[in-house]
This record gives C-alpha cells, sequence and structure tokens, in this order.
C-alpha cells in the first residue's frame, strides 16, 4: 500500500506543477513545450537511472556531468574528425563511461574512500580531459547524430527518449528481479550484515559504478544529438539534475532503498520545473535557488520516511534474515 501511495504522491506533485505554470503561461501547454521537456528526458532519465543503483548501494558520484562532457567530447571528435559511424561511437562513449566510472568505483570501494572524494576528484579529471580532447573547441557533427533526438515522424518523441524508457524499464527489472539488484538492495542497507550474510559487498558496488558510467557514455551522445555538436562545457551542474531527480523518487541517501520508476518520475518533475521556469522568464540564479530547495524539501522527506520505516536494516533483514527461531529439543 505504501509503495502505490509513493507514486500517487509523486504524480500529484507533477501535476500540480503542470498545472501551476499552465496557470501562468498559456504557452506552457503547447506542443513545443512538450517537446522540449521530452528532449530534456532522454539524457537525465539515463544518469538517473544509473545513480539510483549508486546511492542505493549508499554511494553517489559527483562526476557525472564532467563525465558526460567528456564522453561527448569523444564522440565529437570520433564522428566530426576520425569519420566514425554513429554506432561504433556510441558503444566506445559507452565503453570510455563505464571505463571512468568504474575506476572511480574500485578507488572508492577498495581503498574505503567516500565516494563523493573520488568522484569529486574525478569531476575535474574528467572535465579537463573534455577540454583537452577538443583543443577547449566545440565539434560540431552535423545530421548524422541529429536524427537520434530528432521526433520520429508523426510523433512528438524522438528515438533517444524511447531508448531511455526502455533503459529504465530494464533498470527497474534488474533492481527487482535479479539477485544483483538484491545484493546491492543489501549492501547499501547494511554493509556488515551483507558480508556476514555472505553477500558479494565490493563487486556490486563497482559494477553499480561502472554502469552508471556506461549510461552516462550513452547520455552523452543523446546530448550530442539534440545539440548537433559537442561542447566541452556540456553537463555543468548536471550531476545536480540527476541527484534531484532520485531523491525525489524516494532514493535514500544513506543507501538501501530506491526505484528506477520512482526515478523516473522524479526526472519528469525536475524536467518540468526546468521547463515551467524558463517559461516564466526565472533568471538562472532563482533556477539554481529553486532546484537546491526541491533537493532540500526531497532530501528531509526522505528522513522522515527512513525514521518512519524503521530505517533500511529492517529492509535488509526482509531481504535477508539472519536468524531463526531455533525448535525447542
Amino acid at each position: 500500500m505504501r509503495r502505490f501511495t509513493d507514486y500517487f504522491i509523486l504524480l500529484a506533485v507533477l501535476a500540480a506543477m503542470v498545472l501551476l505554470f499552465g496557470t501562468m503561461r498559456d504557452s506552457f501547454f503547447s506542443a513545443a513545450t512538450l517537446g522540449s521537456v521530452a528532449n530534456r528526458i532522454p539524457a537525465l532519465a539515463l544518469v538517473a537511472t544509473g545513480m539510483t543503483l549508486v546511492m542505493i548501494t549508499g554511494g553517489i558520484d559527483l562526476s557525472v556531468g564532467s563525465l558526460l562532457g567528456f564522453c561527448g567530447a569523444a564522440v565529437g571528435v570520433m564522428m566530426a574528425d576520425w569519420q566514425w559511424g554513429l554506432a561504433l561511437a556510441l558503444l566506445a562513449s559507452m565503453a570510455l563511461g563505464s571505463l571512468v566510472g568504474g575506476t572511480t568505483g574500485a578507488v572508492s570501494v577498495k581503498l574505503r574512500l567516500p565516494s563523493f572524494i573520488v568522484s569529486l576528484g574525478m569531476l575535474e579529471i574528467a572535465r579537463g580531459l573534455a577540454f583537452l580532447t577538443t583543443n577547449s573547441q566545440t565539434k560540431y557533427i552535423g545530421v548524422s547524430i541529429e536524427s537520434l533526438g530528432a521526433p520520429i515522424a508523426g510523433l512528438v518523441l524522438s528515438p533517444a527518449f524511447l531508448i531511455s524508457v526502455l533503459v529504465v524499464i530494464a533498470g527497474q527489472v534488474l533492481l527487482s528481479h535479479f539477485s544483483l539488484g538484491r545484493y546491492w538492495i543489501a549492501v547499501g542497507a547494511n554493509r556488515d550484515a551483507a558480508l556476514i550474510s555472505g553477500v558479494p559487498v565490493d563487486r556490486p558496488r563497482i559494477l553499480a559504478h561502472a554502469l552508471l558510467g556506461a549510461l552516462t557514455g550513452l547520455a552523452a551522445v543523446f546530448n550530442c544529438s539534440r545539440l548537433g555538436s559537442a561542447d566541452p562545457n556540456a553537463g555543468v551542474g548536471f550531476e545536480l539534475s540527476a541527484i534531484a531527480a532520485v531523491v525525489v523518487g524516494g532514493t535514500s541517501l544513506m543507501g538501501g532503498r530506491g526505484s528506477v520508476v520512482k526515478s523516473f518520475m522524479g526526472v519528469l518533475i525536475i524536467a518540468t520545473l526546468e521547463a515551467g521556469l524558463v517559461q516564466v522568464g526565472a533568471s538562472e540564479p532563482m533556477k539554481r535557488v529553486v532546484t537546491g530547495s526541491v533537493i532540500v524539501i526531497a532530501v528531509l522527506a526522505d528522513t522522515w520516511r527512513h525514521r518512519m520505516a524503521g530505517g533500511p536494516v529492517a529492509l535488509f533483514r526482509r531481504f535477508f534474515p539472519t536468524s531463526s527461531k531455533s525448535n525447542p529439543s
């Protein structure tokens, strides 16, 4: 029952925002606004999916914005300078993102360092590599990549949007119906208890970071398709939008609880919020204030839910009971 309550609350928030901005600006209900929101969603949905998996394990990755810029820069060089095809450049971008994300995870997990510190360092490294890759210039790719982000004939939605929805579904299935998903939940809920129970601890966490990196690499391709070019400045502040979407979707910052589908609903809320603020003419500083306030409110709500639910330890015991009542002799 509580699970459906969470979905209802998220839908109610989304509907309230749409009505609010629609009341303030009639143009908010136009096809142009819908297309703008739909084009914003794919990259953010992919990164939010991967971020959900990382945060469920109790980690976080602040480098995804810079990694998106680095992978996008690599795609620009591969397609504009080396004349690679879209499919090959896409696979290479995902592999590059997976390598960087896996490295962040391995350093954090193996050296027992806070993931936000390691990813903060990777944020600077990836941004520097983005500028070095393109010599601080924008790489214009053109029509060879724009088709991925352009609406399908007769539809408002693009192939990138449809692919992102399929990835969200796959992520939720992986989290809910496979052993790896339960390992992520168990490790995030209580690492020591998971270790005692024989649950793999390190490899699932590293894999979650690697998957986040791969999805960020794919998101970089989608971002390039939307712009028709690769900009080394792309993705600045993108990590804040991704984390905000995941937290709004109810994933716990303390680990052990989360849903990819709810994170996608958080993406819809954040994308609608950003589009609405643009429609009403909010300045960039004001948009930052509003987005930051949403994150704080979502964290407060998450803390309240965490205390009411008895904490992630209860969730761990639900999936991995460690003790049983002994039979009387």
